[in-house]
């Protein structure tokens, strides 16, 4: 195997043997080989829209198989060799649609038996990333297809609560595509600024089917302590299974907690309705070993965030959607109209101990972009007043190195006159600080899940507007971003698309990109390596 699409992979070079994040090197390969497929079904599907509309099945499947090999999502060999099977068949329908010849080399795999199983695992090692010899080339194509692997992922959630935009179905496919062809470092370049644009689009629908269906979230207080009831603990991303697990859940004497990126979730008007809605439990997905056996209760994995499992809880975590791990039980998708059926963990709940509790207290969340637009003339005042100075964007991922408390030590070390935007699970380096306010105002604003970063972009472009300004870089704005997986990927191409300069990023800078493709988003957009909190705080507050 060669993985180095997240952050912790080996030596910042590649894992080779086993990925840090569990992965097996038969997982990784085979991953490798439905990527490799999905570029083949983009050829066909190409030339079929030639003949008339494409099947929007084909644009959903794209995205779905997409999201499946983010990292932490799955590591079921057994679920990506069905997806295999699934591009295969999908390929060959669009190959009678439009009664092209399939294109012999690349895609030589048209002849394959589908049930061939070593057949599928000698060609899936053959296909990997270090199958394009050119370092700059690789580096290119890695990049585009990170960013729209993160694509993909909100397009899946979108498309969950029946969200979608076939412009980002082309988009993904056209990228898929490229990525086998000879293109210029220019062109390659340029695909990957219109993943930007995409990547825009793909969280401005997320963002519309998020609050179309549960309200725009609200400034709340959401409790981190546990009551004396049994609980099921949800973690991951999706809030339409919180949704149908907190109806099946009410009455039933079942609480039910948030962990991880679904903190957020507990400021959405429908879903602060129920009293059996506790509030968050833990914190980032990293540390959800020890957080899960203390939880007691049964755990539903909605996304991607899912580690290696323990034994010692083994037999109470369910997966459901795109998240697959080899022994663990699986909650089928809901059928057209229906509802997915959480019977089984609301059953096992009822016989598990409460939660051991963990910490008491509250945090402050909802600081979307509706909610913050709706205090701008106060945010405004202050900015005026000379109470707030400046803006640090401190939004992404966290992870397991030590180099995070970074982070954590920003937070601490920023003057008092400065607010910290935010989004994803990097808040939980400084969420829990005692920061302060300003005059009625949080120190820690968190705009909510990682896709949220949307948020944290338009209050940005409103703050400009506001402010007469010509360039978003004019603004009291510093951006310091963690990343770990590919959504984060997604979310920097997106703000680079939005015009943003000068982001520092870290904890280490991607492996996938190659010194010349490093070279070339220096001196565009003026990325920037973290160095030491100290240092980059000195230089955020006097705005370099």
């Amino acid at each position: 195997m060669f993985c180095y699409q997240c952050q912790e992979t080996v030596k910042n070079e590649g894992c080779t043997v086993k990925g840090v994040c569990g992965k097996t090197e038969e997982t990784s390969n085979l991953q490798d080989l439905l990527i490799y497929l999905l570029c083949g079904m983009a050829v066909c599907a190409d030339k079929a829209k030639e003949k008339g509309p494409l099947d929007p099945k084909y644009g959903r499947f794209m995205m779905e198989a997409l999201f499946a090999t983010i990292t932490n999502a799955n590591f079921d060999s057994d679920r990506i060799i069905g997806m295999i099977r699934e591009a295969l068949r999908l390929r060959s329908e669009l190959r009678q649609a439009c009664g092209a010849a399939f294109p012999a080399g690349l895609h030589d795999c048209a002849v394959w038996d589908s049930d061939n199983m070593e057949e599928f695992k000698k060609k899936a090692a053959a296909v990997g990333v270090l199958s394009t010899e050119n370092e700059d080339v690789r580096s290119l194509r890695m990049l585009l297809l990170f960013g729209i692997k993160g694509i993909a992922a909100y397009a899946e959630h979108a498309a969950v609560l029946g969200f979608e935009d076939g412009k980002i179905h082309d988009f993904v496919r056209e990228a898929l595509i490229s990525i086998t062809e000879d293109l210029s470092v220019d062109e390659m370049v340029a695909m990957v600024l219109r993943a930007g644009e995409c990547a825009v689009s793909a969280m401005a629908l997320l963002d519309k089917a998020n609050t179309s269906t549960y309200g725009h979230p609200e400034i709340s207080k959401v409790n981190i302590g546990v009551r004396g009831n049994p609980g099921i603990l949800i973690s991951g991303h999706d809030l339409k299974d919180l949704d149908e697990l907190l109806k099946q859940t009410e009455g039933t004497g079942v609480d039910v907690y948030t962990h991880g990126e679904m903190l957020p979730a507990n400021s959405y008007p429908a879903f602060k309705k129920y009293a059996h809605f506790v509030g968050n439990y833990g914190n980032a997905w990293w540390k959800q070993n020890e957080e899960f056996e203390s939880f007691n209760g049964p755990i539903l994995m909605t996304t991607n965030c899912i580690i290696p499992v323990r034994d010692s809880y083994k037999d109470r975590i369910f997966t459901t959607g795109v998240v697959g791990y080899p022994g663990l039980k699986h909650i089928p998708d809901r059928s057209k109209g229906g509802t997915k059926d959480f019977s089984e963990i609301i059953e096992l709940a009822k016989k598990c101990a409460p939660p051991r509790e963990l910490e008491k207290g509250e945090l402050v969340a909802g600081f979307a972009h509706h909610q913050v637009l709706a205090l701008a003339d106060q945010v405004v005042a202050a900015v005026k007043s000379g109470a707030v100075k400046r803006f640090i964007v401190m939004a992404g991922c966290d992870g397991r190195h030590k180099s995070r408390g970074y982070f954590t030590d920003v937070a601490r070390e920023l003057p008092e006159d400065t607010i910290i935007l935010t989004a994803g699970c990097a808040k939980y380096r400084y969420n829990k600080l005692a920061l302060g306010d300003i005059g009625g105002i949080p120190r820690v604003l968190d705009a909510g899940q990682c896709n949220d970063c949307y948020s944290l972009a338009l209050i940005a472009l409103k703050l400009k507007e506001v402010f007469g300004l010509k360039d978003i870089n004019e603004l009291p704005i510093s951006f310091d971003i963690a990343w770990y997986e590919q959504k984060a990927v997604a979310v920097l191409l997106a703000l680079l698309y939005l015009g943003v300069k000068g982001i520092r990023l870290g904890p280490t800078l991607p492996a996938f990109a190659s010194p010349n493709v490093l070279k070339v988003l220096v001196e565009k957009f003026n990325i920037k390596p973290i160095t030491d909190s100290k240092t980059d705080v000195e230089a955020m507050v006097e705005g370099r």
